[in-house]
């Protein structure tokens, strides 16, 4: 497929089967996070792996909407930085996860951004205290996101091009 087409595919799938992703699928999916672009290179991003179907329902908890199709995922990815030890964690990690995306795209894989910097339940609790707890993640790293992967339970069209927004694009000034 070519990149042009992959962006074009790639779609936010929440649906899954029960079908479990193939070891070698997870492979190529963290390698094409781990090969993302850094800022100077640090790649000081860090993911946590989880399969574990209680796991994947206490993070589907973690906040108060937009996450419980966390609970139906094949496995999820945590992906974590250290907000001092690199000013770019949120892009980095932005960044590979969206590698993420693409290359389960690619793979004919469903999968979805699962926002959680700067959400919570609404008890006021960070869904980063939550993760912390569930997955033992220490205090230095901030939860950015968590991409749930697995098969596809429906489809999806691809992007239509005619509803690009080029007016949103200026050349040399707004």
């Amino acid at each position: 497929m070519e990149f042009k087409d992959l962006v074009q595919m790639r779609r936010s799938h929440r649906k899954f089967t029960a079908q479990e992703v193939d070891g070698d699928d997870v492979r190529l999916i963290l390698r094409a996070a781990l090969m993302a672009p850094t800022s100077k290179g640090q790649r000081g991003w860090q993911f946590v792996v989880v399969d574990d179907r209680m796991d994947l329902e206490k993070l589907a908890d973690a906040k108060d909407m937009g996450g419980a199709f966390l609970k139906d995922a094949a496995l999820a990815v945590v992906v974590l930085g250290d907000p001092m030890q690199n000013d770019c964690w949120v892009e980095d990690g932005a960044i590979a996860a969206y590698s993420m995306l693409l290359q389960a795209e690619e793979l004919g894989l469903g999968a979805c951004w699962v926002q959680m910097r700067g959400r919570g339940l609404s008890d006021g609790t960070a869904a980063d205290t939550v993760i912390r707890g569930i997955l033992d993640v220490p205090e230095n790293l901030n939860c950015l996101c968590v991409v749930a992967i697995g098969h596809k339970a429906d489809e999806r069209r691809a992007q239509n091009e005619d509803r690009l927004k080029w007016e949103n694009v200026h050349l040399n000034r707004f």
